[in-house]
C-alpha cells in the first residue's frame, strides 16, 4: 500500500510506467494543519483540497485542473452536485 505522497512520487518519477506522469494530482485530505498544503506541493502534487469537501470548492478545483476541450462537457455546477453525508 502507498499513501498519497508515495503514489505521487511513483507517478512523477523518471522511471514511472504511467502514460501521463504530468496528470493533475489533487490531494483531498482531512489534514488542514499549517504546512500540510506545502507538504503536498513539495511531494509534487498540483493542488490541495481539505475535507469535508464543499461542492463549490470541488467544482472549482475540477474546472481548474481538468482539460477544457471543446468536445468535453464542463464540470457540473455546485448546485448540480449531490453530496451524501458520511
Amino acid at each position: 500500500e502507498m499513501d498519497g505522497y508515495e503514489a505521487t512520487r511513483a507517478i512523477r518519477g523518471s522511471n514511472s510506467p504511467v502514460i501521463n506522469p504530468g496528470v493533475p494530482i489533487v490531494a483531498m485530505t482531512a489534514n488542514a494543519m499549517q504546512g500540510d498544503r506545502e507538504k503536498c506541493l513539495a511531494a509534487r502534487m498540483d493542488d490541495y483540497l481539505t475535507k469535508p469537501v464543499k461542492p463549490k470548492a470541488l467544482a472549482e478545483m475540477l474546472d481548474k485542473w481538468l482539460p477544457n476541450d471543446p468536445g468535453h462537457e464542463t464540470v457540473a455546477s455546485p448546485n448540480d452536485v449531490e453530496v451524501s453525508p458520511s
